[in-house]
């Protein structure tokens, strides 16, 4: 791990929400968003061939019965989304109801997600270092008042069936527990390689990395801040080695991923790009 004294200053993203991913555990509420990836036939980076996806989650009314179907179904995938935007904007604490709610609408946005049928068309989606991270639905220990987070994103770097994803972190520490008067950026870096449909295989070579802004104080613990870092992040975001990713929304706002691993199994993260036209609420 390297720590530059003297690095450029990091350009903070959109401050994210101290929502529950951050700030209390997470409810066993969530847990239904578990479901089994149907194994899919290999990619091929021809545009001609199609690209195979994991079947999406399915509700759990009984769908031959339109009267018992959730109502969600009938709206369209814009309204979906905005509600969803909507809701993790606002959430503090989070109500048993609030964790149902986002169950349902990441269930109603996945089944109607129409995948991208190419791989260099997957790969233009996907790509690029502005996914602002908005919510999780792993389970989380508490973060220590001295650590700041103020921003989360995830940058995707794809070469054909391989890549890199980056999850950066922008933080401010208080080792005084009053003045905040270190700054700088942890980036999480793994490689992936797509060797199951779409589905991304996180390979076992993570790569940490510090580093402190300009006029940045050094702080004298760099383990203790590594271990604030470690708390305050989702863990699947700062060690997804050995991990796979599979995309169960993807559009050019949007991006809903599923972990399958023996450690974060059905775990999704919840992302929007930067650069949507749908914002988060400015006055939270």
């Amino acid at each position: 791990m390297e720590i530059p004294s003297c690095a450029e200053a990091f350009i903070v993203s959109q401050p994210i929400r101290e929502i529950s991913s951050y700030s209390n555990s997470r409810h066993n509420e969530a847990t239904a968003l578990h479901s089994d990836v149907t194994s899919s036939s290999p990619l091929t980076s021809s545009s001609s061939e199609e690209i195979d996806h994991p079947n999406p989650i399915t509700i759990t009314t009984p769908s031959n019965n339109n009267d018992n179907e959730d109502p969600l179904l009938g709206k369209d995938i814009q309204e979906l989304k905005s509600l969803l935007v909507e809701l993790l904007s606002t959430m503090t604490e989070g109500s048993p109801q609030e964790f149902e709610l986002v169950e349902r609408y990441v269930n109603a946005i996945e089944q109607k997600f129409e995948p991208p049928q190419t791989l260099d068309f997957l790969n233009m989606i996907m790509g690029g270092n502005d996914w602002q991270f908005l919510f999780t639905t792993n389970q989380l220990g508490r973060p220590s008042p001295k650590l700041r987070l103020t921003g989360l994103v995830q940058n995707v770097r794809t070469n054909g069936f391989d890549g890199e994803v980056e999850n950066q972190a922008s933080w401010s520490l208080a080792e005084d527990g009053l003045t905040y008067d270190c700054q700088g950026t942890f980036g999480a870096k793994t490689t992936y390689t797509i060797n199951q449909g779409a589905r991304m295989t996180i390979n076992d070579d993570l790569d940490l990395t510090i580093r402190l802004s300009k006029g940045s104080n050094v702080p004298t613990d760099t383990q203790d801040l590594i271990g604030l870092i470690h708390r305050a992040m989702p863990t699947e975001m700062f060690d997804n080695s050995d991990l796979a990713m599979d995309t169960t929304f993807l559009d050019t706002d949007i991006k809903i991923v599923r972990f399958t691993g023996k450690r974060h199994e059905g775990v999704r993260n919840i992302f929007i790009r930067n650069s949507s036209d749908m914002k988060l609420n400015p006055n939270l």
